[in-house]
């Protein structure tokens, strides 16, 4: 695990598709989900990316969670199979898009990567609106983060044509600026 970046003091190695299988034998529940949080155990929240409901979500929780993020999985994962089901998803998106914390805003870039992947309904605008966050945290230099940022930004370009273009041009003008920093 640590080859990979993630910390294995708290982690018994169980792969996540055998985590992922757990979860849909336990179902949803709100309760276990903050019980296997409070562990600090790396696969007891991966665990409360499958059990936990959505929909009773808040945005403190989220504040809390993701304000413990130390690591690149934990973070993906509640963002790409839990984060990006809940209505306040995009409210955190902008919430931490500027935080310091390496992980928390990591979290914004990887649940906007999120959002374009699995929200459908969503107007092609609200990603188009962020393409800003992106431009601006590129800069940041911290590799979880701009990890983060380059996955959201590819998700838009493949999301489909009206932010894609835009997109595409952040992207030229970000390699350009790289090229002359």
């Amino acid at each position: 695990m640590a080859r990979y970046g993630l910390p294995s003091e708290k982690a018994f190695g169980v792969p996540v598709g055998v985590i992922k299988t757990l979860g849909k034998q336990l179902g949803t529940s709100h309760s276990l989900a903050a019980a296997l949080w409070e562990t600090g155990w790396y696969e007891a929240r991966i665990l409360t990316s499958f059990v936990e409901d959505p929909l009773l979500l808040t945005a403190a929780q989220m504040d809390r969670w993701a304000n413990d993020f130390d690591n690149w999985g934990i973070c993906g994962t509640l963002c790409f199979h839990l984060f990006d089901r809940t209505p306040l998803a995009w409210g955190r998106v902008d919430a931490w898009a500027s935080r310091k914390e390496e992980f928390v805003k990591r979290a914004a870039f990887a649940l906007l990567a999120s959002l374009a992947w699995h929200d459908k309904a969503a107007d092609d605008e609200v990603f188009a609106q962020r393409l800003p966050l992106i431009e601006v945290a590129a800069a940041d230099e911290r590799n979880f983060v701009k990890k983060g940022v380059s996955w959201a930004l590819r998700g838009i370009v493949h999301r489909s044509r009206n932010p894609q273009a835009q997109a595409v041009t952040l992207a030229q003008r970000l390699t350009l600026n790289a090229k002359h920093a």
